[in-house]
């Protein structure tokens, strides 16, 4: 438990030195806005673009990612069919939704816990990559559409889904990561050295983000009740759903070793990634169900997270 308990601390710390910064007024009223513009528009895109383009070829063909992502895929579609029709959430809002039930925090919180669980973290760097490139574009489109059909201006479906990647920053990194990683050549120290300190400034300016949007309170759109409800479909999607999931995929149906098993449960099982907020808030819509669902289910998965470990790890 002590394990995952110092994997924890960091995300609190900051998350409360957000909320302590907003109480006091340090940064004036739009910092919130100006700080998760800096991390959609420049910090993430430049982590993601170092992170992307040191890949080796053939990273997903791996069965423990086929068994992370079926799960993630199941629980992802169930949440967004949830919070469409039982919620009322329109696109973009159920793209949300389906992002805080699957989409796991696997950079600050994943690197540690399976450093200390694992023992290694090369399983996380294949989820992350999976997540980047494969599940953060469906969800922008859906966001893209969603927000496009909500202010009430003309399909352009087409266009706007070939041009995404370029008005996109999230998408357009990772896709010229993944070009550089194709050649197997090496940007120059030059580059990669201003991006390294622009892509480490990600994570904590999100989660500073993240505790000033506390202070703030809920950016309305629904009411206490239904929030409430909203956010306890999804922490219960994302830390016992997606990790059962997981597990009966990976060992009922796919057979992998007990240490694939255990890796694959144990990261399905991190808690709702503060990329939900991130992109709530930037797409101007309600970021209180996001922004719960990452800080319930974050102190849930200390739980589960412990509860799995013990469960499927060595015994002796």
């Amino acid at each position: 438990m002590s394990a995952v308990l110092s994997a924890f601390t960091p995300i609190w710390l900051l998350t409360g030195i957000g909320y302590a910064v907003g109480r006091g007024g340090l940064l004036g009223e739009q910092a919130e806005s100006v700080l998760g513009r800096f991390v959609f528009h420049v910090a993430m895109p430049a982590a993601l673009f170092t992170m992307v383009s040191g890949a080796r070829p053939g990273t997903f063909a791996h069965p423990s990612l086929v068994a992370f992502g079926a799960g993630t895929a199941a629980v992802s579609a169930l949440g967004y069919a949830v919070f469409r029709r039982n919620f009322g959430r329109d696109r973009a809002g159920a793209a949300i939704g389906a992002m805080s039930c699957g989409y796991v925090n696997s950079a600050n919180l994943g690197i540690p816990v399976a450093v200390q669980v694992l023992g290694d973290a090369s399983f996380v760097a294949q989820i992350i990559l999976f997540q980047v490139l494969l599940v953060s574009p469906v969800i922008l489109t859906l966001l893209d559409s969603g927000t496009r059909e909500r202010g009430g201006r003309p399909r352009e479906g087409l266009r706007r889904m070939v041009t995404l990647p370029v008005r996109n920053p999230i998408i357009l990194a990772s896709l010229l990561g993944v070009a550089v990683a194709a050649t197997g050549l090496r940007p120059p120290a030059a580059l990669t050295r201003p991006l390294d300190v622009l892509g480490a400034a990600a994570v904590p300016t999100a989660l500073v983000a993240l505790g000033l949007s506390l202070h703030r309170g809920p950016g309305g759109g629904t009411g206490p009740g239904p929030r409430r409800a909203e956010t306890a479909v999804a922490v219960g999607l994302k830390t016992l759903a997606q990790p059962l999931a997981a597990f009966l995929v990976a060992g009922p149906l796919m057979g992998l070793p007990a240490h694939q098993l255990l890796a694959v449960v144990i990261c399905s099982a991190l808690p709702t990634a503060q990329n939900a907020f991130v992109y709530a808030r930037e797409y101007g819509l309600d970021t209180g169900p996001a922004r719960d669902s990452v800080m319930v289910s974050t102190l849930v998965s200390m739980v589960t997270l412990s509860l799995a470990a013990w469960a499927l790890g060595p015994s002796g």
